[in-house]
């Protein structure tokens, strides 16, 4: 079992119950899954650019990457409905804890001048989103091997029901809020 999990039931839900009260364990806020999104225009020039993006993705998660399909054509950005355009990853259960832990204790730490993660990226219904300058912050990229430096964005799915209760779980579990 992954070391957050433990964590959760350990620490992370007696503390949540205690601060907000709750009167019931199944209100205690969970974290559901973690999104993980890379989105290339370029991929409708160059399809070989999506084999490097679903390379990276699986070597960031462990899982394989499904890939994203434009839901409309657009004319000025030369898109077409159908049109693969990028990919994403869903994790949840153990790889989901596991990816949070490497997340918030190997990846992060290597951003330049990281000084914490935006705490206001939240949507109001207790989920966190936020977004990665490049792909190469992850210790499973070897430098070498990439091709075009890459972001991606993170939407972190949570059992919520307000921003605050979010915030506190992920603080629990180690997110470095900006102060």
């Amino acid at each position: 079992m992954a070391r957050l999990q433990e964590l959760y039931s350990q620490t992370v839900a007696p503390k949540l119950m205690e601060k907000f009260a709750y009167k019931s364990v199944m209100q205690i806020p969970k974290l559901d899954k973690i999104i993980i999104n890379v989105a290339c225009g370029e991929a409708r020039d160059n399809p070989k650019m999506l084999d490097a993006i679903v390379a990276d993705l699986k070597a960031i998660t462990g899982q394989k990457p499904v890939l994203c399909k434009a839901k409309k054509s657009v004319a000025n950005f030369k898109l077409r409905e159908g049109m693969t355009i990028g990919a994403k990853v869903t994790l949840r259960g153990e790889r989901m804890y596991e990816f949070l832990d490497r997340f918030f204790s190997v990846a992060l730490p290597r951003v330049r001048d990281f000084r914490g993660i935006n705490p206001d990226s939240f949507d109001g219904r207790g989920n966190y989103n936020m977004g990665v300058k490049e792909q190469l912050i992850f210790p499973e990229i070897d430098y070498d091997k990439i091709d075009k430096v890459r972001g991606m964005d993170l939407c972190f799915v949570t059992t919520a029901n307000t921003d605050e209760e979010a915030r506190e779980l992920l603080t629990l579990f180690g997110a470095p809020f900006a102060r």
